[in-house]
């Protein structure tokens, strides 16, 4: 995974590649369900277009070739399957080779709370790491595909490669960076920087994958985007109108077009201008 270093919050959008077709090989354990279970592939991660942002980025030769002899999964969902749930055995750790998906928390009062976005490149799953269950679960937002690393084979090769201990590390750290940047984006920033900052971290993730940074699809509903940055539904919608009347954004329902970049820049910082 690559940083963004002008906005620190970690968040999600539309990202996609080629699909290869699954074979008929299990890698999971008995007790897994079916319906989660990821098939075999030949894919290696020295060879995957997505290497210097996801799990690879940073390794050298030797290690890169040890961790191309894992056996890795792979399996597609479909918009609004759950990939995971909250309190389930941890096994994987999760790579995303295509789409979007959000974690979430279920409240006791039934409600959502949307804890992260997750695009093609990025890990998930690495919070059942601490207990051996997911905190969180995942759900996919548009049709996707991700790659399953069973995580005791991470920890095996980490265990023989100095390189490899590093890796791990870097990754728990990433997770430790966004809870604290969320935690700041919430608790310092008003509506129009929460909305700002969020969609100037989308821009930069898009681009560091190829894509406009300016010109996008938002695969998350407002109100999902409400629930990430603490604000109210109605809120969210009179932010994007506001922006949209400073003529910052066109908005036509999810679809946004980045008029001002410089200007969004300003409202997210405005004390550095």
């Amino acid at each position: 995974m690559t940083e963004l270093a002008t906005v620190p919050v970690r968040l999600g959008s539309r990202a996609t590649s080629a699909a290869a077709p699954h074979s008929s090989i299990s890698i999971a354990s008995a007790d897994t369900p079916v319906a989660t279970r990821p098939t075999s592939l030949p894919t290696q991660c020295s060879n995957c277009h997505l290497k210097d942002l996801c799990l690879p980025c940073g390794m050298e030769e030797p290690d890169l070739e040890r961790l191309d002899e894992l056996s890795f999964g792979r399996r597609r969902v479909k918009a609004g399957e759950a990939l995971y749930h909250a309190g389930e055995r941890f096994q994987f750790v999760y790579a995303v080779r295509a789409g979007t998906f959000k974690s979430s928390l279920a409240l006791a009062d039934g409600r959502e709370q949307v804890s992260g976005f997750h695009m093609a490149g990025e890990l998930m799953g690495l919070d059942g790491v601490a207990n051996g269950q997911h905190a969180s679960g995942a759900t996919a937002l548009e049709d996707a595909e991700v790659c399953a690393i069973p995580h005791a084979h991470l920890n095996d090769l980490a265990r023989s490669s100095t390189k490899m201990q590093m890796v791990m590390s870097r990754l728990m750290s990433r997770e430790i960076v966004r809870e604290h940047s969320l935690m700041m984006l919430l608790g310092s920033m008003n509506a129009e920087e929460r909305l700002a900052g969020f969609l100037l971290n989308l821009s930069q993730r898009l681009k560091a994958r190829g894509y406009s940074s300016q010109e996008f699809h938002l695969r998350m509903s407002r109100a999902e985007i409400g629930s990430y940055l603490g604000m109210k539904l109605e809120t969210v919608s009179r932010t994007f109108s506001a922006f949209q009347q400073q003529r910052l954004l066109d908005v036509d329902k999810r679809h946004i077009r980045i008029v001002d970049l410089d200007g969004l820049t300003r409202v997210f910082q405005p004390q550095s201008h």
